[in-house]
């Protein structure tokens, strides 16, 4: 690819004829903190990335609201994504992509505090975007409103610890790699990734409108490619409407989900790509296996045979000159066996806090002037999508679920939407991460649209409770009212994703008369809210219940970003297809006025900067499905989103600033958590912390597709999360006696499954379950794990122990 660009890499020729000293002194404004962008470049362009892998024991993972999904364990780690754009005028923007079930206000407060800490007024909530992908296999308790952290048991530090440090460290970096660079922007269709999951709702809306649309749901991805003038692709973010929820709620894995997935399968291409490799190395040069994903089927079709597996990884050990092997080539498979055998699994042995970090596969920068390739599957209208493409369909009969009410039978319980890779989960969300993945390499090799323009901002406080709305009603305008938030009776319903509990049911405008006795007996409604929200029956007048602390939000932020032509509209929720349609149209309607915004791309970033739930169009809100009833400030909620947005973008078309509005309250110091701590961890009699539980058998010979496991005698993964480092580890063995890492917690093939003995029990093992994937490097490999265990006195001790040596051959 070409650059129009001065400072490109024919940056000497085109300024060959310059003075020394002036080359000298732009070099050094481009190194500096004025981040002065000079030489033709429209902006300076960073990315950042870090871990925000919460607690992988005992914390009720956030999204199906099931108080028995407990986290125990991590399919691969969490992490925020970050991107930074300022232009030559000096505005820039923060756009932050979180593996997450939602941005929190608490978060996004405490973030901009650290912020202006390092930056003074650099970075503020004004020009920060928080956005969370809406995993539901997160941990949860980091949100600051009672509701949402009830099945967590309240607030939990390490949760909303780990989610600030991450996105300030991820930022901090992005900040740290600004340099000029050029933006990129491709739009494609993907049609095989999301459904609508409540498409009775959806048929409310007008025909007329509905007409204007091939689907019912948006099957648009819409991706920014980052380019460093000299460095090349660094990195991208798209934006895609599809649930991350393709891993179900009886899942107990810390996972990503197809979102995550899809982020680590494009990073992983990339850093493949960008080596010059082919699909048929198996080998770094330096005989070490490639440390990079291929779980993903095609990327490595060029597959070899048993005796050419041995073959090569004999030749790229031929210069070690192994004791065991004196010969050049090693010839014989049972050589293979007899290196193996002679590594037994070692006892349990103290580490220091450092080695899991050490050891981890994605640790070390590719060269030391370049960082990792960053790549963000952001979260868009998703709010009625759903991954699972095959439909629902009731678990006892077979047979689709009630088209309108989603049930079985008249009961919600066995209605569940099927995922592509039904009954595996987690080969669901392979499946939908990989055509995430795919369609966004696609956009990635093709984008040529540069984003050129201005950067800039707005940002406002808006008081959802009870905004005064201007509507059209038959050619008349006249004024309506946001209410209180309140949830229907529907919303207990769940979704096919992760259907609800006892009689309730999606569709239900009415109510059941005994679970209004029950909610009456906690909150006497008044008439005003039930006139307001109708035709929802209210289950939780959640905005009027504030004991012991606001059971939902009241103050919601809204933000414009502008880069160029491309504008991301910030909602703090979700937000259905139809509704998100509308919201776009409508600023795009007002941002057409001017010339600079010809072409315009708008995406929605949904569940930013903080959570209300759903916002649904009026139409849809009277269907009442799960989303309408989650539809909190009641049936003109839509409508007091586009009023707003509206007025940002008039502001940002005029160059004219907006009111701040009321600020939201900060609730940290009221929070409540009753998560008992971690007391102690123990091992029987003569065992050590490390030692291995069930051993891989000797003599053992693996191939691709096969299920290595082995569990080890551990303690609780909350006394250390491994921040940037690893619970588990395959490594493979190099040389005589060096082992090298090759899969990490952080691969999707590589699962590290942690539990107790029994409930209470102070004794624990970590399973590690590894799924050999297709192209995997031939030869000897061992597993290994980290952990930290509590003494009684509250020591963190940190162990390490390894798994028997086994054969793993193509």
């Amino acid at each position: 690819m070409e650059f129009d660009s001065f400072c490109d890499l024919n940056v000497w020729r085109v300024c060959g004829k310059m003075r020394f000293w002036s080359i000298l002194l732009l070099l050094v404004l481009l190194k500096s903190d004025v981040m002065v962008v000079d030489c033709g470049s429209d902006y300076l362009v960073g990315l950042g990335s870090y871990d925000i892998t919460g607690p992988a024991a005992d914390v009720n993972l956030m999204g199906y609201a099931k108080t028995e999904q407990v986290a125990s364990g991590i399919h691969f780690r969490l992490r925020a994504r970050a991107f930074i754009v300022a232009a030559s005028k000096g505005n820039r923007v923060v756009f932050v992509n979180i593996d997450a079930c939602m941005a929190s206000q608490v978060v996004t407060t405490k973030v901009i505090e650290r912020l202006r800490v390092r930056y003074g007024d650099l970075y503020t909530e004004n020009n920060v975007a928080i956005s969370g992908t809406h995993t539901h296999a997160g941990p949860g308790g980091y949100l600051q409103y009672f509701l949402y952290i009830i099945t967590s048991y309240g607030f939990v530090r390490q949760s909303f610890d780990v989610i600030v440090d991450g996105i300030e460290k991820s930022i901090v970096q992005a900040h740290e790699n600004l340099r000029p660079g050029s933006i990129f922007v491709d739009e494609g269709e993907l049609l095989d990734a999301g459904v609508n999951r409540s498409p009775s709702a959806y048929l409310n809306n007008p025909a007329l409108e509905r007409s204007k649309y091939k689907y019912n749901v948006d099957k648009e991805m819409t991706l920014l490619k980052f380019v460093d003038e000299e460095w090349g692709p660094v990195g991208s973010f798209n934006w895609f409407a599809t649930h991350p929820t393709s891993m179900g709620r009886r899942n107990s894995l810390i996972s990503g989900d197809n979102k995550g997935a899809a982020s680590r399968f494009m990073e992983d291409w990339f850093e493949k790509k960008d080596s010059g490799r082919m699909d048929s190395d198996v080998l770094e040069d330096d005989g070490t296996p490639q440390r990079i994903s291929n779980i993903i089927p095609g990327l490595r079709d060029n597959q070899v045979g048993k005796q050419e597996a041995i073959d090569a990884w004999a030749y790229a050990h031929s210069d070690q000159h192994l004791s065991v092997c004196p010969q050049s080539h090693l010839k014989s498979y049972h050589e293979l066996l007899e290196v193996a055998a002679s590594f037994q699994s070692p006892p349990g042995r103290p580490a220091t806090k450092t080695s899991s970090v050490t050891k981890r596969v994605r640790g070390a920068p590719r060269n030391a002037d370049k960082p990792r390739f960053v790549a963000a599957f952001c979260q868009s209208n998703s709010g009625d999508v759903s991954p699972n493409v095959l439909g629902a369909f009731c678990l006892d009969t077979g047979l689709p679920c009630d088209f309108n009410h989603s049930t079985c039978g008249g009961r919600n319980e066995l209605c569940y939407g099927q995922g592509p890779g039904y009954p595996d989960e987690f080969e669901s969300t392979r499946i939908i991460g990989e055509r995430q993945f795919r369609k966004a390499a696609d956009l990635f090799n093709a984008a040529d649209e540069e984003i050129k323009g201005e950067v800039d901002f707005r940002h406002a406080y808006i008081d959802f409770s009870k905004l005064e709305v201007t509507i059209s009603d038959q050619g008349a305008d006249k004024v309506v009212k946001t209410c209180p938030a309140a949830m229907g009776f529907a919303f207990a319903a769940g979704t096919t994703d992760g259907p609800g509990s006892f009689d309730f049911k999606q569709g239900d405008d009415k109510g059941s008369p005994f679970w209004k006795l029950v909610r009456n007996l906690v909150l006497t409604l008044s008439r005003k809210q039930i006139d307001c929200q109708h035709p929802k029956p209210i289950l939780l007048d959640t905005g009027e219940m504030n004991i012991p602390y606001d059971w939902a939000p009241s103050i919601l932020p809204i933000q414009i970003l502008r880069v160029g032509q491309f504008i991301i509209l910030s909602i703090p929720g979700e937000i259905s297809t139809m509704a998100g349609r509308r919201l776009r149209d409508a600023v795009k309607t007002v941002l057409s006025s001017h010339k600079d915004f010809e072409n315009v791309h708008i995406v929605i970033s949904a569940l930013s900067n903080a959570y209300s739930q759903y916002a649904t169009t009026y139409e849809e809100y009277h269907v009442q499905r799960y989303e309408g009833a989650s539809t909190l400030y009641g049936p003109h909620t839509l409508n007091a989103y586009i009023q707003e947005f509206k007025k940002l973008a008039k502001a940002l078309v005029s160059g004219q600033p907006v009111e701040s509005g009321p600020q939201p309250p900060n609730l940290l110091d009221k929070q409540v958590c009753l998560l008992p701590p971690v007391v102690v961890d123990g091992t029987p009699f003569g065992v050590n912390f490390g030692d291995v539980f069930s051993d891989i058998p000797q003599n053992s010979t693996f191939k691709s597709g096969e299920v290595v496991t082995v569990s080890f005698w551990s303690a609780c993964p909350r006394n250390d999360l491994m921040t940037e480092g690893t619970f588990a580890l395959v490594e493979f063995l190099q040389g005589k006696d060096t082992w090298v890492p090759a899969y990490d917690d952080d691969d999707f093939c590589l699962r590290f499954k942690w539990s107790r003995r029994f409930q209470l029990s102070p004794m624990s093992k970590a399973t590690m379950e590894w799924r050999i994937p297709q192209g995997v490097t031939p030869g000897v490999y061992r597993i290994s794990h980290f952990g930290a265990a509590k003494g009684l006195f509250g020591s963190i001790n940190h162990f390490t122990g390894s798994s028997s040596a086994f054969v793993v051959v193509a």
